[in-house]
């Protein structure tokens, strides 16, 4: 089974095609994964600007579809489906590729398959290891944070999830406050490297309290605080910060996976999303996992960002089960992962 991957919610027009094993298993082939970043177009602003990443998805959409043909020396009659991500995410990217996997799977009489992005991220591990469902999912990236139950494609069960603010826009606010660029989360986690995380005292929001959600907003305000008594000459003191944000904000994702996996009791925890890069927070993780005698598990780091592969690896996981979506399915900005389509 060979599934197309059309990935255009935020700032990467990203295609793959990714090949499922005979016998349903876990763990798939890449074929071809073909990305194009944006972050030169979105740099000079700080951030993502939707107008200009929609204009930038048109663009690129056309050439990766043939590059990832190219890569996998196939056409699109040798695929067995079409999925795309149909939310959620900046709406305008959202329907470039929704629209464009519909046309190819109209053209060429193969199945669509609108997928949640969020379910992309939730599934990519199973792309690359042989983990097996029910499993713990920490769901941490820009615009999300979440803890879930997985019990399979479609079948999710919510235990927490921020009130305010998602882990990774912090790390890039972070990022902006000590003028190191967008995106932020890579850079603030090098100069962590550096830095002495016991200089500075920041706020641990939800810390050791009851349940699964998250709060972030606190520790921001207190990160601009911060900054504004900084010199910000001295390279030392801002890669202080960083190490001590960043052990902040593992502390708190720490303690709230303690508390998820007595909630809900798993063999394995599972993180995923753009934050889940992070290499230092992985290691945070996975002695939370250990202590609680559960595996711990994350995609590689290519598949933590945003990609094709893990929107063609989601639409494998329901081809299998049979299903698959309308033509006239429609994007959707917003789309929470344990509610159904």
């Amino acid at each position: 089974m060979r599934v197309m991957g059309i990935e255009t919610s935020c700032d990467e027009t990203a295609v793959a095609i990714v090949e499922a094993p005979a016998g349903g298993g876990p763990v798939g082939t890449i074929l071809a994964n073909a990305i194009y970043s944006q972050l030169a177009e979105h740099r000079r602003f700080g951030g993502v600007v939707p107008e200009i990443a929609a204009r930038a998805h048109l663009e690129r959409i056309d050439g990766l579809i043939e590059d990832a043909l190219r890569t996998a020396n196939l056409g699109l009659a040798d695929l067995d489906g079409i999925a795309a991500t149909a939310g959620p995410g900046l709406i305008g990217g959202v329907m470039v590729g929704v629209m464009t996997a519909k046309g190819l799977a109209y053209a060429q009489d193969k199945p669509f398959l609108a997928i949640n992005h969020l379910e992309g991220h939730a599934l990519s591990v199973r792309l690359s290891e042989p983990v097996e469902f029910p499993y713990l999912l920490l769901l941490v990236s820009g615009g999300h944070c979440q803890l879930l139950t997985v019990r399979g494609p479609g079948d999710y069960t919510r235990l927490g999830t921020t009130i305010d603010d998602a882990v990774g826009e912090c790390f890039d606010k972070t990022a902006k406050l000590l003028g190191l660029g967008f995106p932020g989360g890579p850079a603030v986690e090098r100069l962590a490297r550096q830095g002495d995380a016991r200089r500075f005292s920041l706020p641990r929001p939800m810390w050791r309290k009851p349940g699964c959600d998250f709060s972030f907003s606190g520790l921001k305000t207190a990160v601009r605080l911060a900054v504004e008594k900084l010199d910000r000459r001295d390279e030392q003191i801002i890669a202080d910060l960083c190490a001590s944000f960043q052990q902040t904000v593992g502390d708190v994702l720490a303690d709230r996976c303690r508390n998820a996996l007595v909630m809900a009791p798993t063999a394995t925890l599972v993180v995923a999303g753009g934050v889940a890069a992070n290499l230092y927070l992985r290691r945070r993780l996975e002695a939370v996992a250990a202590t609680s005698g559960a595996r711990f598990v994350a995609p590689p780091q290519n598949l933590c960002t945003d990609n094709g592969a893990m929107i063609a690896w989601a639409g494998i996981e329901h081809l299998r089960l049979g299903r698959t979506s309308a033509l006239d399915f429609k994007p959707r900005p917003r789309w929470p992962l344990d509610v159904a389509a």
